[in-house]
Formats: structure tokens, C-alpha cells, sequence
């Protein structure tokens, strides 16, 4: 038998070495024959690539191929974010911008001749990846907005967000988009984070169900997705990248489980790394994240990709690489498989360390191997163009916006409703205010939006005639005390704007190392110095000239900066700050006459690194009468319902969580009128509310409600629609009690300051209804189980108030006993049931390891013998049910 056996074997070989052959003879190379095995076709043609044809199969960039640049596109590339361009953002991190006029039929089709390209006039013929952003819709023009990730959380439905994901996934595919960067499955650990907006909240159970929900209903089309950013970007302070020392157990337990579940559960073919450290090296360079955890324990076969920019981080921010060679080395060698970088000229920094051995050409291989296997599973190599009638089909094509606006209406969280003012019943004369009444913000990383409705329109399209919507601005997020002086006021020899001078050295000596004219004074210098011969952290600049005002005007005129400024002008010192300390805004008075041209003087110098720097006035600022107007109109309405919000995203982290500009000073003065007040909360994250919580009657929080917001927000408000979401993150009473999560450890001591509570505003999973539910009648299937066997949960719910409705209700575990300490509470599962006025059903919950299992002192999940605390609520502090289950030895 064992002879026969190797025969056979040979045999079998000698027949695909002569199919080989033949196929070959006939030109058709192995690795274009869908006949055989992708392991196959891709051993095969990294075989036949050179080594800069492999590195561009590991490059992506946003970008166009055309008549023009196509040469520098003969050697291939990754993929191309197509119609994006990289955009500087001051001195400071690149952003990228995208084409948003450009339709779904014009992407495909512009898609299709990019793709013609690599197809057929490079080389090997290795088709592109298209790829897009794509949180909560495409960032293309007609793609269809959906609420912000965050409100899709408060919806605590992961049937919603899967057709939520089909219908992304749709949309990309009939452009000919094949890659999406995107869910953002970190954990929102503090609500300080400007891109908490993007997650699915604080705890990992809502999120690995959202994110798995999302992923796999994308993945299921054929389109890759990739999650980020791994692994937990947002540090100390709420601050996003900052630095992660916290131990491996808290991101075993906390920050690891959607990524794991994404790479075990969905298949997920991609993730992208973030820009933060771990442990002291840079998430993109660390090979205990990406490949010891990643590749090796989770058994991760797809590529990694690095956040926009993130290689050369490792020189630029965390320095631990020498220089761009280097860091790429530490990267790819670490197991980073592709670089994206914002500038497609920055590849020859990239390059280098892929020819010179810096790389061993087995991990290069390895990473080769991981693309061209997505690409193949993706049937490029067979389809690689899109059929242009389906993306002209979808012109016209509104089905997603009735989707839209059902998530919408899921995602509302109701946080206050005194007197049952909502819904608006009564009311004749609405008074509506608020930037974000019309503005219909959809928040990060979106899109056009398809048709966007605004609370605005919404409202005066869904009253009857007799009720009549009035709309004032009211309020600003932005109030702008001082703007930056313009360059139409300064000149220096004859022209535009001050001569200025940059020295090595703080004290403004010697020989100026670079002369410019400068047109203003408005600098951030973070990442890199003002000029190449300088020291991010030792250098001095002065600016001289002249300024001119058109007419006598009284102003304030002064420095903006993190210190170590002066001003001068006619040659008196008007404002010394050379101490330098803190960021701070310094103005003094003056009087200037008209057309009088005055010497001007600015000095600054920078020792620590993180120069900024601005010269500011109030020319042409004039008071605003916004408060006083609405406050008029609104004694003369029936109701007031104001539309607040906040300013946020990334590289907007939060400081304070109030409401920014002067919207918390409307409010106070409304509250003087004695007109009920409702006031709905567009944003992403938490708000401190205790300045003005006690003076309204009602808060709706509505997230960025994508493009059917407004139509939502008008059934939610008049009662056409009842609000059910959820809050998916804790919502403090201030922020000295951050970072606040309901899914804590147990404390030594007590929860309480001495001046202040611990419990926080508004506990995680809480929101209300217009109707009521009760709870009652707790049953258990087992009371004790093995740890291998399941037990049913049940309960009745019952809606006893007058409205139909749909009740969240959450089921929560803690062990009595366990080795380690563990959460007070972890939420364990949850379900979305409705309920007709006066109607009861009884809900169930399966009990088993999913449900039960903790992480032990060696990191490994398991059910622990023991009593485990059952508790079922409508949130994490409101449990109305409660017993025990015991599992056995």
C-alpha cells in the first residue's frame, strides 16, 4: 500500500507538471489560469516579479492614473484610493480630501479605465484594489449617509447594522470599490477622544457584535473589509495616538476581543495598524501585536495595512528608528504588510530598505503572498471591471434613504422627558433654533449625503397646516473673539505680507537661517520645524513690517501661542510673553489712525518642539444679537426646541465636554422665559449637561443622524415614531470623574469624591421611552449547570404605558467568586423587543460560555466553577432582575 500510495503521488504530479506545461505553451501563464489553486497562481507569479515589482504590490496611495502620470505607474501598485488627494493640513498631519462631485457613474467608470491600465499595459497585468473609506457610507457623492457609527450602536440592533452593511457593500461594489477601510472597532474608553463618534461605544460585547454584524455583511459580498485601527488609539487624557502602557491583560480583555472575533468568527481579510505605541514600540512596528498575537495566535491570513502616514511615524513621532529606511524595515519586518502613505512621491523613502536587504525576502514574500491572495480571491484577475449599468441604475436608485431613516429612528436616546412634554401635542407655534437645525451635519468621515434632510425641512414637511415651525440661529458653536491678522493689512518692502527671518538658536542671533516673506503670522509648527536646517525644538523667528488699518478704528490686536512671544509696534513693547510656559492668548488695546502705517514687530522662539504661533485683532468683529433675538422670538412660541452641538473628530480631542461657543448662555437665558424647552443633542459623544440640565424639560440625543435625520427627528418630536436607542457610552456629570466606564473593576475603597459623586450623569445602556416597561417573573431553566451545558434565562416584559414601543433590555453577569478580580457588570447579551400599549411577552436569554466566561491570570477565557450574578435591566444601573447561577466543578 504505502509503494501504491507513492505512486500515485507522482503520478498525480507528472499530470499537473504537464498541464502546467501545456498551458504554458498555449500563453497561458499558471497564474492566470482560474483553473488552478490561488496557492498556486500566486506561488507562481511571485515567482516571476522583480524586487520593485513586490514592493509596489505593497504601496497604496490615494490618487488618479492618467495620460500623463501613467508611467509612474508601470511597475503596479497595491491599490488606489481613486479621485482622493492628499491635501497638507498647515504644518502639521496630512489629511485627505476626496472628489465628492463626482457621481457613482463617473467613480466606475474612471475606475474601469484605471483598472484597463494595470490590466493591460503593465508588465504581469496585476490588477489594482480599489479602496474607500466607508464608516457609515461611502465618502462618494450619491452614496447614502447613515447615522454616524456611534448612533448605530444606540440602536443595540445588529440586524440593523447588518443591512446597514449590505447596502455600503452595494454601493461600493457598483463603483468598482473592493476594499473598505472601515469599521472603527476601538473601544471609547473615554469620552475626551474626538473619535469616540466613530466607534460603537465603551464595551467590547456591543462592539464585537456591531463590528461583527457590519464586517461579515460586507465580507459576504466579496468586499474586503479592514477594521481599525489595531490596537487602541486612544491614551491618557482621552487623547487620540497617545502612548499605551496599560498590560496585556486589559487589552485581552478590553481592546482585543472585536479584533479576534473579526479574524476568527468573520474572515476578515484586513486590518489597519494605529499610529499610538504599545509598550513602548509603535503599533506599526510591534511584532507582538501584529505578529505574535495577530498572525500567529489568532491565525490572521490577510494583509495588515498601516495607517495613513504611520511608517515613517516611527522616526517622526515615537523615535525609534533612525530614519525612513529604518522604520520601514521595523515595520514590515515586525509583520506590516502594506504601507499607505498620502503622497505617492514619498515611496522613495519607502523603497530602499526593500532592495537592500533590510528586509529578508522571505517576510517581503510572505507579505507579497497575502495581497495577491486577496486580489485573487476577489476575482480581479478574472473580473477585474465593473459593469457600468448597475452604478447608472443607482442614479436614481433611493431605497437606502428609507433605510437610512429607520436607523435614525433606532438610534435616538431619550434623556430626559419631564412632564411627558414630548411628544409635541399641544404645541401651535414652534420655535425652532440651533446651526444644527439646518446644517445637518453627519459627522466624520462621511460623504455628501443623498438628499439630506435637516430638522429644518423635516419639521415643516411633516406638521399639519396649523402649526407654524419658526427657525432662528440662535447661537453659535464657534463665537470668534480675535481672527488672524489678514496679509491685505501688512506689507514690508513694497509687498504683501512681513519679512521674516528664522534663526537657529532661541535668542535671535547670528545669521538668519531662511528669509521669507511671510503673508501672515499663523503657524503650527508640530511635526516638523519651519525649515529643514533648523531643530524642531531650538529655533526663533522675527517678523517685521508694516500694518495699516483703512480706518481709526479702537482694537485689540495681539499673539496667539504656546509662549515665548513679543510685539512690538511703532517700536514700543505693547506685549511681552518671552517666559516661556503654556499656550496662551495675550491682546492689549490700541488706537489706530486711518491709513497710518505702523511699524510692526513679532518674536518668537521655541525650545520644546510644537511651535504655534498667530497674530490676531477684532478688526471687523461686531456683536451678535442672535441671543437676544431668539430670546425675543421666544416668548412669543409655544415651545422652544433648541438644536445643540459640539465640535469633534479627529484631531478635535475634547478638553471640556460643555457645549462650545455661546449655546449654554442661550439656554440659561431661554430658561428665564418660562417656555418649555426641548433640547436635541447633535454629536458623537458625551456632553457635560449640569449647567443647564436642570432648565429644561426635555433632551433628545440625536447623534449625526445621516441624511434622513430630519424626517426622524420630526416623527420622533411629534409622535409618529417612538424613540428606543440606548446609550452606548457613559455620559459623565463632569469631567473630572474621567475616564468613567460602567464595565470598571472593583474599587479598594469607594466610587465618591469628597466633592463630587462617582455615579455618573447618564449610566451606559440607559435611555428612555414615551411608554413604560415593567419587568417580572424571573425564571431559570437549571439553577446549576456543568461548564460545558447552557441554561435558559426567561422573564416577562410588559408595556404599561400608552404608546407602542420597543424596549432594549440588557443582561449583565458578574462571578460572586473568582481568582481575579473582574467588572463590576459586563454586558452579556441584549435584545431589541416590541411591544403594543398594554401588551406582554416573555423574553429568553441562553446562558453558556459565551454568556459566562471571564479571563483568568493567564489570559485564557474560560467558566470559572463557581456562583454567577444574573442581572436583566433597561441598563446598566437599572436591573430589575436579579439571581444567581451556580456552575459546577
Amino acid at each position: 500500500m504505502p509503494k501504491l500510495k507513492t505512486y500515485s503521488c507522482l503520478l498525480v504530479a507528472l499530470f499537473c507538471s504537464c498541464s502546467l506545461f501545456a498551458q504554458v505553451k498555449k500563453g497561458l501563464l499558471p497564474y492566470k489560469n482560474p483553473k488552478l489553486s490561488i496557492d498556486v497562481r500566486v506561488k507562481d507569479l511571485i515567482s516571476r516579479m522583480t524586487p520593485e515589482e513586490k514592493f509596489w504590490q505593497l504601496f497604496m496611495t490615494p490618487g488618479d492614473v492618467t495620460e500623463q502620470n501613467k508611467e509612474q505607474f508601470k511597475q503596479g501598485i497595491f491599490g488606489l484610493q481613486v479621485s482622493a488627494a492628499a491635501q497638507g493640513s498647515g504644518n502639521a498631519q496630512q489629511m485627505l480630501t476626496y472628489n465628492t462631485t463626482e457621481d457613482g457613474l463617473s467613480l466606475a467608470k474612471k475606475i474601469n479605465k484605471i483598472q484597463k491600465y494595470f490590466v493591460t499595459e503593465t508588465r504581469l497585468g496585476i490588477p489594482i484594489i480599489p479602496f474607500d473609506e466607508a464608516l457609515h457610507g461611502l465618502v462618494r457623492q450619491g452614496a447614502t449617509a447613515f447615522p454616524q457609527s456611534i448612533g448605530l450602536a444606540a440602536s443595540f440592533d445588529t440586524t440593523l447594522v447588518a443591512k446597514v452593511g449590505t447596502a455600503i457593500a452595494a454601493e461600493a461594489r457598483a463603483r468598482g470599490l473592493r476594499d473598505l477601510l472601515a469599521p472603527v472597532i476601538n473601544m471609547a474608553t473615554d469620552v475626551r477622544w474626538g473619535r469616540t463618534e466613530e466607534t460603537y461605544g465603551e464595551d467590547p460585547y456591543l462592539t464585537t457584535v456591531m463590528g461583527h454584524a457590519f464586517m461579515n455583511a460586507i465580507e459576504r459580498q466579496n468586499i474586503i473589509v479592514t477594521p481599525k485601527h489595531f490596537i487602541a488609539n486612544v491614551g491618557d487624557g482621552g487623547r487620540d495616538s497617545y502612548p499605551i502602557e496599560m498590560d496585556k491583560h486589559f487589552l485581552e480583555e478590553i481592546h482585543f476581543p472585536a479584533f479576534k472575533d473579526g479574524v476568527k468568527n468573520v474572515g476578515i481579510r484586513s486590518l489597519m495598524t494605529s499610529y499610538n505605541s504599545v509598550f513602548g514600540s509603535p503599533a506599526t512596528s510591534n511584532k507582538w501585536v501584529l505578529t505574535t498575537k495577530l498572525k500567529t495566535e489568532w491565525g490572521f491570513k490577510g494583509f495588515v495595512i498601516s495607517d495613513a502616514g504611520a511608517v515613517g511615524g516611527a522616526n517622526v513621532l515615537h523615535f525609534t528608528a533612525k530614519d525612513y529606511k529604518d522604520a520601514t524595515a521595523q515595520s514590515i519586518n515586525a509583520g506590516l504588510d502594506v504601507i499607505f502613505q498620502v503622497d505617492y512621491n514619498h515611496y522613495k523613502i519607502f523603497l530602499p530598505a526593500f532592495l537592500d536587504g533590510s528586509i529578508p525576502k522571505s517576510r517581503i514574500d510572505d507579505a507579497l503572498a497575502r495581497v495577491l491572495r486577496a486580489k485573487f480571491e476577489l476575482g480581479l484577475f478574472e473580473h477585474p471591471y465593473v459593469d457600468e449599468s448597475i452604478a447608472e441604475k443607482m442614479l436614481n436608485d433611493q431605497s437606502n434613504h428609507i433605510l437610512a431613516k429607520e436607523a435614525a429612528l433606532k438610534s435616538f436616546v431619550l434623556l430626559k422627558n419631564d412632564n411627558n412634554i414630548l411628544p409635541l401635542k399641544h404645541a401651535k407655534h414652534i420655535l425652532l433654533l440651533g446651526e444644527d437645525a439646518v446644517e445637518a451635519r453627519l459627522g466624520g468621515y462621511s460623504g455628501t449625503g443623498n438628499k439630506k434632510i435637516s430638522i429644518l425641512e423635516g419639521l415643516k414637511s411633516a406638521v399639519p397646516g396649523d402649526i407654524e415651525i419658526n427657525y432662528l440661529k440662535g447661537s453659535s458653536r464657534e463665537v470668534q473673539s480675535y481672527v488672524p491678522v489678514d496679509s491685505q493689512f501688512l506689507s514690508s518692502g513694497q509687498k504683501t505680507g512681513l519679512t521674516a527671518n528664522y534663526y537657529k538658536g532661541l535668542d535671535l542671533s547670528g545669521q538668519p537661517v531662511k528669509k521669507e516673506q511671510d503673508k501672515a503670522i499663523n503657524f503650527s509648527w508640530t511635526l516638523y520645524p519651519p525649515d529643514e536646517k533648523l531643530q524642531l525644538d531650538d529655533y526663533s523667528v522675527r517678523w517685521e513690517g508694516n500694518l495699516k488699518v483703512p480706518q481709526n478704528s479702537d482694537l485689540n490686536i495681539g499673539l496667539e501661542g504656546n509662549d515665548g512671544y513679543r510685539l512690538y509696534l511703532d517700536n514700543q513693547l505693547l506685549i511681552d510673553n518671552w517666559d516661556k510656559k503654556s499656550f496662551s492668548t495675550k491682546t492689549v488695546p490700541f488706537h489706530f489712525e486711518k491709513n497710518k502705517e505702523y511699524a510692526i514687530k513679532v518674536e518668537f522662539f521655541e525650545s520644546k518642539g510644537n511651535g504655534r504661533i498667530k497674530l490676531i485683532w477684532d478688526h471687523n468683529i461686531k456683536p451678535s444679537t442672535e441671543i437676544a433675538d431668539a430670546v425675543k422670538a421666544a416668548k412669543n412660541n409655544d415651545v422652544v426646541v433648541y438644536v445643540a452641538g459640539i465640535k469633534e473628530g479627529e484631531f478635535l480631542d475634547r478638553a471640556m465636554l460643555n457645549l462650545p461657543g455661546n449655546q449654554e448662555i442661550l439656554l440659561d437665558e431661554l430658561a428665564k422665559t418660562g417656555k418649555p424647552i426641548v433640547v436635541l443633542l447633535t454629536g458623537g459623544s458625551a456632553i457635560n449637561m449640569q449647567p443647564w440640565l436642570s432648565k429644561v424639560n426635555a433632551v433628545l440625543n440625536i447623534w449625526y443622524p445621516g441624511e434622513a435625520g430630519g424626517s426622524a427627528v420630526a416623527d420622533v418630536l411629534l409622535g409618529n415614531a417612538n424613540p428606543s436607542g440606548k446609550l452606548p457610552i457613559t455620559y459623565p456629570i463632569n469631567e473630572a470623574q474621567l475616564p468613567l466606564v460602567y464595565n470598571h473593576k472593583p474599587t479598594g475603597r469607594g466610587d465618591d469624591y469628597n466633592n463630587l459623586s462617582g455615579e455618573p450623569l447618564f449610566p451606559f445602556g440607559y435611555g428612555l421611552s414615551y411608554t413604560s416597561f415593567t419587568y417580572s417573573n424571573l425564571k431559570f431553566s437549571k439553577k446549576s449547570i456543568a461548564k460545558n451545558e447552557t441554561a435558559t434565562v426567561s422573564f416577562e416584559l410588559k408595556n404599561a404605558g400608552n404608546y407602542d414601543g420597543e424596549e432594549i433590555v440588557q443582561l449583565y453577569m458578574r462571578p460572586l467568586l473568582s481568582k481575579l478580580a473582574q467588572p463590576v457588570l459586563s454586558l452579556r447579551a441584549f435584545q431589541r423587543v416590541h411591544l403594543k400599549a398594554g401588551e406582554t411577552k416573555t423574553v429568553s436569554f441562553k446562558l453558556g460560555k459565551t454568556e459566562l466566561q471571564t479571563l483568568d491570570i493567564n489570559n485564557a477565557w474560560d467558566v470559572a466553577p463557581g456562583e454567577y450574578r444574573i442581572m436583566i435591566g433597561s441598563s446598566s444601573k437599572a436591573l430589575y432582575l436579579k439571581d444567581n447561577l451556580m456552575v459546577k466543578p
